[in-house]
């Protein structure tokens, strides 16, 4: 991997604590360049900082300065907020406390993460013993001292990320389940109005990578050239991944033996829960002209006329649930706190976010008795391939 590596496939480690206890010296610190704002003055960092990095022993990271958490006012309380939504993606979350003023953050639940405490501005003294006997009580292990200003530590506290990373942190293969090593895979992936102009959209990159990696004969064709392909080709593919919108033309194409799947569902199956997407699924039938939806886009676009979260998903509910069906859309990090109005959520592939992140909107839903899906199951339920 490379500085080309998508966030999504990088480790998230959050900084956390209060404002002025010097996260972002130590988010350059361990960056070894300036990549955030320092300043003596409470609240610099407004907006979370996001710096990709490669670590040695970690491999392709990212570090995420946020706002302090006990900032105020309007602003403040917004800041604050966007900081909650940033430990929603942690893989890890340095906890920094400033020896200084000897007091411990306020912080949060992060049982989804690894937690661990840093001492800022340490030295042998009373207060910084008893903020670390503190931060031991609160997180179940000793904080580790650093000078972020000088670089003290810095050393100590990487090689204790080493140590801490989760075992579950990375996305599962894409194509697991679905090709083993030297398999022949058919990849079906429209270029419509919705592809990027030159260039691939990242599930279909990544797939593409993923199975060249695995030494897979990998063949790429348009739907109107499927049949065509299919005739040409010696060997029977082992599978074929297709976008979720061709699926219902490609099953009779299908040759005999061979699996079919959506870039969606494997996303779904790598990234969320695919169980519980299955069984949310269910409720498609149990739609009606007063039901409601929310389709969650993971990254921001201008949408077009062939959109397939704000047009043809809406038009295929509507088919079946009848025109009064309310559908709402939203995008990137805005997500409702609230999702009980909803009779379903419908997520996008979230190719744009991590696991963390997405398990942590699925736990959401579950917790609230809301059933989630995503499109690639959506659509196959709807055509009677799931």
């Amino acid at each position: 991997m490379t500085d080309r590596t998508p966030d999504p496939q990088r480790l998230h480690i959050v900084l956390l604590g209060e404002r002025n206890s010097g996260k972002s010296s130590l988010l350059n610190a361990i960056a070894g360049q300036k990549a955030a704002i320092v300043s003596d003055v409470p609240g610099t960092t407004t907006d979370c900082v996001s710096k990709p990095i490669e670590i040695p022993g970690l491999g392709p990271c990212v570090l995420v300065d946020t706002a302090g958490l006990d900032d105020c006012g309007e602003l403040g309380l917004k800041r604050v907020q966007s900081t909650l939504e940033a430990l929603r993606s942690a893989d890890i979350v340095l906890v920094v406390a400033d020896a200084l003023t000897g007091r411990m953050p306020d912080v949060p639940d992060c049982s989804a993460s690894v937690v661990i405490p840093v001492v800022n501005k340490a030295g042998d003294s009373t207060e910084t013993s008893t903020l670390e006997t503190a931060m031991k009580k609160r997180f179940g292990k000793e904080a580790v001292r650093v000078n972020a200003l000088n670089g003290e530590g810095i050393p100590a506290l990487i090689s204790a990320i080493q140590e801490n990373i989760p075992e579950d942190w990375n996305t599962p293969l894409l194509t697991a389940g679905v090709a083993r090593e030297g398999d022949l895979v058919l990849l079906v992936m429209p270029q419509d109005s919705e592809a990027p102009k030159g260039r691939l959209i990242l599930p279909q990159q990544q797939t593409i990578r993923e199975l060249l990696d695995r030494h897979c004969r990998v063949v790429c064709c348009q739907p109107s050239s499927l049949q065509d392909t299919l005739a040409s080709l010696k060997d029977t593919p082992t599978a074929i991944i297709a976008d979720s919108q061709v699926l219902a033309q490609i099953g009779p194409l299908k040759p005999e033996g061979c699996t079919l799947t959506s870039f969606s569902i494997l996303l779904a199956a790598a990234k969320g829960d695919i169980t519980y997407f299955k069984k949310s699924a269910e409720a498609i039938d149990r739609l009606g002209e007063d039901s409601r939806v929310l389709i969650a886009e993971a990254c921001t676009h201008v949408p077009a006329s062939e959109d397939i979260g704000r047009v043809k998903i809406p038009a295929l509910l509507r088919q079946r649930a009848g025109n009064g069906l309310r559908v709402d859309v939203v995008s990137g990090r805005d997500f409702p706190v609230d999702l009980r109005p909803y009779d379903l959520v419908i997520h996008c592939g979230a190719c744009m976010f991590n696991r963390r992140y997405v398990l942590s909107r699925v736990e959401q839903a579950r917790k609230q008795g809301v059933p989630i899906t995503n499109y690639g199951v959506t659509i196959a339920y709807i055509k009677n391939l799931l």
